[in-house]
């Protein structure tokens, strides 16, 4: 087997770098949370000069509640708490507008249920718009005739319908893009970009709380040797067949990744290294053992390495 050291000390690398933070991710629970702030504050302010105290209190804690979560997710980069902290937020904001401020207030819905939308799945957003409604809706019958009930409810299922399908087909061009973005094309196995991140995610778990972790490395024996008898056609299927061989093998929570025309990463969570050894030659026997080509085998060579502080 061969000693992996160039890419042990590129792990070990990783592990000195510090974490990668994605401020892309992160803008739009930002931008939602100042926007919300700002916008409320000179109302805040109104209420307050006006001697309206309930409808001031609601709106400090609604401004000061998105300040500190515009910042927490600047500083933390924890995009998920942030969203579903923000969509609570409009829910509970709305509800509490409508039966303390007034109905006359329910045009805040409006923004706050879009923004719902951005912040989470559009299948919870949906929820939570509907659940608003309910909440809502016995209020809103005492305060308003029947025509203008009706075109409030309407206007906001309409509303929800079109942010719904609209979230919906980016959430799923986002997850193309991801993919492409991380995945092999030919293979299906991670690509390098994604081996970067899943070891740096391996280091921050090691450093926590000392999770062992290994890594299997792989490549084919006298590769440019069958692409060149048998043609590329025939060594993209060998990659392939390979590919599918170790996903069959390794856990669920293993991952591999495709690295170069025929080197492979296998990351190994919570294994050391004698785990991982005995991963490695079982591999080995696996590949070779399966007619890949009908007149020559094919052979991998591995190594193996644990991350250790």
């Amino acid at each position: 087997m061969k000693d992996p050291l160039s890419r042990l000390d590129a792990w070990r690398n990783i592990g000195n770098a510090e974490p990668q933070k994605s401020p892309v991710e992160s803008h739009l629970p930002l931008i939602l949370s100042a926007a919300g702030a700002f916008g409320i504050l000179p109302f805040m302010v109104l209420r307050y000069m006006h001697g309206e105290w309930a409808a001031a209190v609601i709106d400090t804690i609604i401004v000061v509640g998105l300040f500190a979560l515009g910042v927490y997710v600047y500083k933390s980069r924890r995009v998920v708490f942030t969203s579903i902290a923000i969509a609570c937020f409009c829910v509970g904001g709305i509800i509490a507008t409508v039966y303390i401020i007034g109905p006359n207030q329910i045009y805040w819905a409006y923004p706050a249920l879009m923004a719902i939308f951005y912040v989470v799945r559009p299948q919870i957003a949906i929820v939570l718009v509907a659940a608003t409604l309910a909440a809502i809706i016995p209020r809103l019958i005492e305060h308003f005739d029947t025509h203008s009930m009706i075109t409030i409810v309407v206007t906001i299922v309409v509303m929800s319908s079109f942010a719904f399908g609209f979230s919906l087909t980016s959430n799923r061009q986002r997850e193309r893009l991801v993919k492409l973005a991380t995945k092999d094309p030919l293979t299906g196995a991670g690509n390098r970009r994604h081996l970067d991140n899943k070891l740096r995610d391996v280091v921050n778990a090691h450093r926590r709380s000392g999770t062992k972790a290994s890594m299997l490395m792989f490549d084919l024996d006298h590769f440019k040797r069958v692409n060149d008898v048998h043609g590329h056609a025939v060594g993209d299927q060998i990659l392939i067949r390979i590919t599918e061989i170790v996903n069959l093998r390794i856990r669920v929570t293993d991952s591999l990744y495709r690295i170069g025309g025929e080197e492979f990463v296998v990351v190994l969570e919570g294994q050391d290294i004698a785990n991982a050894a005995h991963l490695a030659e079982q591999l080995r026997m696996l590949v070779q053992t399966n007619e890949l080509v009908s007149d020559q085998p094919v052979t991998i060579s591995l190594g193996v390495a644990e991350l250790r502080s």
